[in-house]
């Protein structure tokens, strides 16, 4: 199922999505009783997707990013495949929502999109075998990697290229039935196919990642792994609306204003 986060009113809910959003109708939103990192019910109080304003689907502790996951894209910024995976972090405080602006840093003159495959992690784990990685599962969503690609190229630790505010746009929700293991993901940047690829292209899968991050950290629900980007990163500026689909979830769009 697809479960969303929203804003109704001044109030905040999940809701589970119901109908084809291409439908001329339009899908609604069941409202759930609770979060959707337990046990709940459906209320059947239902709103139309298009009243209310869709959030981040979840608020995470951390998200956790991996760098370098596809061999193309590590190409095209003249790096090797790592022999670990490459693992860094985006505060909470740099995770938006569908709709909601990506504010240009004004530290950077060098602004990239990576569209990514996000993990939504649905309960509390650390140390997860690999056989018991589904498990710690939640479900799957639309990432942005965005990222001030001269600041991360000057500076040795990531954390300013990579974790400045708005720099990880999430959504539109959170897709719970779905296999990760082939799908394909594109940016479009006013429209404009950017990058195209799928996830069957990762050097690393999603058990061995969570494995690996998770022999380091205790994660807690909500929080997020973003799994790398394909080939085809490329610049945004102010006024660009840029897109990421994920086969199977749906399109997380943004659009680049200055900041204020």
């Amino acid at each position: 199922m697809r479960i969303a986060r929203f804003s109704l009113d001044g109030n905040v809910a999940f809701g589970v999505v119901e109908g084809d959003p291409s439908a001329q109708e339009g899908p609604v939103l069941d409202i759930i009783k609770g979060h959707p990192f337990a046990e709940f019910e459906r209320s059947g109080q239902k709103v139309p997707l298009s009243k209310v304003r869709l959030l981040p689907p979840v608020l995470p502790s951390k998200v956790v990013a991996i760098g370098r996951n596809y061999a193309e894209h590590a190409a095209e910024l003249g790096n090797e495949v790592p022999d670990l995976p490459v693992a860094f972090f985006k505060p909470s405080t740099a995770v938006i929502g569908p709709g909601d602006p990506i504010a240009y840093p004004s530290f950077s003159n060098e602004l990239h999109h990576e569209a990514e495959l996000a993990v939504v992690i649905g309960r509390m784990c650390r140390e997860v075998p690999r056989e018991r990685v589904r498990d710690v599962v939640l479900g799957y969503t639309c990432a942005n990697d965005v990222t001030a690609r001269d600041v991360q190229q000057r500076e040795i630790q990531w954390a300013r290229a990579k974790g400045f505010d708005t720099s990880c746009p999430l959504g539109p929700w959170v897709e719970t039935d779905l296999d990760p293991g082939d799908l394909g993901i594109m940016c479009t940047v006013n429209g404009e196919q950017r990058q195209l690829g799928r996830t069957s292209d990762m050097i690393r899968s999603i058990e061995d990642l969570i494995v690996h991050v998770s022999e380091a950290m205790t994660l807690l629900p909500g929080d997020i792994l973003l799994t790398g980007s394909p080939a085809g990163v490329g610049p945004l500026n102010v006024g660009d609306e840029v897109a990421v689909t994920i086969e199977g979830i749906g399109t997380l769009t943004n659009k680049v204003i200055k900041r204020g």
